[in-house]
């Protein structure tokens, strides 16, 4: 069986009053069956680690380096959020895709990082409005599935998550039809390449993830669970988008 994981990134938001939707957040969750994580700014990861001890809420990182350490002013290792006591770690994320110019071999060399640092790591693919219209979504997913996922990748260290990069803080967001089609290709493919534990691996959606559209999201086959952007930043609506799942 795949747990469900709703994962919420709070991206560039967030201050310690803030760690109070962490409190609400976790204060509901003992009544869903998904399991958990938020994904705060790098500044709040050991407080919100520290509250969220032993709630059924699992703290994670937004990036990381691909070294364990080094001259790399300004970057966050793996092992250091690791020790800040995040267990997952988000890598490849759209927006670092775009704006930092991070190509596949580098999603793929700190995704290897957070397994070497025993955190789970959260990697996500999607295609652009331009790709899209060009009929080459499934060409850019098994393009970056290709090149992002490490070889010996199992379903206890690995999560994908589908993020149409057009949906992204849009509103919009694809039919259930085109996103089942999506999923079932990552399944396949992960199926293709890592046998038993691809077919384990949990496949997220992310892209204007609402309360409003989580249960018919949700209840698309393949879909394992959302990576939930803004909407996390309100425990009201992150907790009825993971309440959503069945």
């Amino acid at each position: 069986m795949r747990r469900p994981v709703v994962a919420g990134n709070w991206k560039m938001h967030g201050l310690r009053s803030s760690l109070g939707e962490l409190e609400r957040i976790m204060a509901g969750a003992w009544s869903l069956t998904a399991n958990l994580m938020i994904c705060p700014p790098a500044t709040l990861i050991a407080a919100a680690a520290a509250l969220a001890e032993g709630s059924r809420v699992v703290i994670g990182g937004q990036d990381c380096h691909a070294e364990a350490a080094g001259a790399f002013t300004g970057d966050i290792s793996a092992e250091m959020l690791r020790d800040s006591g995040a267990r997952a770690v988000i890598v490849g994320h759209s927006e670092r895709r775009m704006y930092h110019a991070e190509s596949d071999a580098d999603v793929r060399a700190k995704a290897l990082a957070a397994r070497r640092a025993h955190l789970l790591a959260i990697v996500c693919v999607g295609e652009t409005k331009d790709e899209r219209e060009r009929d080459a979504t499934l060409d850019i997913i098994s393009r970056q599935l290709a090149g992002s996922l490490p070889d010996g990748a199992a379903a206890d260290d690995l999560v994908i998550a589908y993020e149409p990069i057009w949906a992204i803080g849009t509103g919009l967001t694809p039919t259930p039809v085109d996103i089942a089609s999506v999923h079932n290709f990552i399944r396949e493919t992960v199926g293709a390449r890592f046998g038993a534990d691809g077919l384990g691996m949990r496949i997220l959606y992310g892209g204007s993830v609402k309360p409003a559209n989580a249960p018919e999201l949700l209840a698309i086959d393949n879909v394992d669970g959302a990576l939930v952007g803004g909407a996390s930043l309100r425990a009201t609506e992150f907790l009825e988008i993971a309440a959503a799942v069945g």
